[in-house]
C-alpha cells in the first residue's frame, strides 16, 4: 500500500518505521515544519492509497480538506480541531471521500472508551457516586485537555445524566465533570476515571507505555479505510 505521511514528528517517524516493516511504501512525507518539502497537492489517489495525518490542531482541518479534495482517503490523528468537525464531515460526504478520525488510535484505549461508557451507565443506575477524569501527558502535548480525555468525558456525560457538562478545572458544582490535566516529562499518556462514594472508590485507567500502540492502530485504520466512502472511527474498525 502507498502511504502519504502528513507530519513528521515522533508519531510520523514511528509510523514510517512500522509501515515499512509491514511491507508498505511511504510515497511522500509532508512536514509542515519544512517549507521546501512536498505539499499535499503534489499527490493524488493515483499516487497515494491513503494519507495518515498527525500534525497540529491549527493545521489538521486544512490537511484533511486537502486530502479529500485530492481524492485521497485520510486517517487523521490530530486532536484539538473538532470545532470544524461538522465541516470535515460535510466535505467528506460532498466529495464522496473517506475520512477516519480517532482521538486515540490505541486498541487498548478504545476498549477503555467502551468500558468507560458501560461503567458510567451502571454507576448512574446504582447512584451515590461522584466522578472525575484526570489526564497526564508529556510536555510537548499541545492541546489541553487531551482528545482522549474529551472523548472520555463525553462518554460519561452520555451515560451519567447527573453530569451535564465538563470543564478543564475542578468542578464548581455537582452537575459539572472535572477533567484535570497534568503535563510532565516522559509520560506518553495516562487517563484515569475515578468514581468516589462514602464507602468506596472505583478507578478505571489506561497507561500507554510507548507510541507504538497508537501507531499500530493508525496503520490498522489506514489498511482498512481505502474503498470505504464516509466518515469512520474506531468503533467501526473494532466492531464496538
Amino acid at each position: 500500500m502507498n502511504i502519504l505521511l502528513i507530519g513528521y514528528g515522533k508519531m510520523g517517524r514511528t509510523l514510517e518505521a512500522l509501515a515499512t516493516s509491514r511491507g508498505h511504501r511511504i510515497v511522500g512525507i509532508v512536514d509542515p515544519g519544512q517549507s521546501d518539502g512536498p505539499a499535499i497537492a503534489d499527490f493524488t489517489a493515483a499516487t497515494a492509497d491513503v494519507a495518515i495525518e498527525f500534525t497540529r490542531p491549527d493545521a489538521a482541518f486544512a490537511n484533511v480538506a486537502a486530502c479529500l479534495r485530492q481524492g485521497i482517503p485520510v486517517v487523521c490523528g490530530s486532536t484539538g480541531w473538532l470545532d470544524r468537525w461538522n465541516e470535515a464531515g460535510a466535505l467528506t460526504n460532498a466529495l464522496g471521500g473517506s475520512l477516519f478520525y480517532a482521538s486515540n488510535y490505541s486498541v487498548g484505549v478504545n476498549l477503555f472508551f467502551h468500558f468507560n461508557e458501560y461503567i458510567a451507565a451502571k454507576m448512574h443506575q446504582f447512584g451515590g457516586y461522584d466522578v472525575a477524569v484526570r489526564e497526564i501527558h508529556h510536555l510537548q502535548k499541545l492541546d489541553q485537555p487531551s482528545g482522549t480525555a474529551v472523548t472520555t468525558a463525553e462518554g460519561i456525560l452520555a451515560h451519567f445524566p447527573a453530569k451535564t457538562s465538563w470543564r478543564n478545572t475542578p468542578a464548581e458544582g455537582p452537575a459539572e465533570l472535572a477533567v484535570l490535566s497534568e503535563r510532565t516529562a516522559d509520560v506518553v499518556g495516562t487517563h484515569v476515571v475515578t468514581y468516589t462514594s462514602d464507602v468506596d472508590t472505583l478507578v478505571l485507567s489506561h497507561e500507554a507505555h510507548s507510541r507504538a500502540g497508537f501507531a499500530q492502530g493508525a496503520l490498522l485504520a489506514a489498511e482498512w479505510l481505502p474503498g470505504r466512502p464516509g466518515v469512520f472511527g474506531m468503533k467501526e474498525l473494532l466492531g464496538l
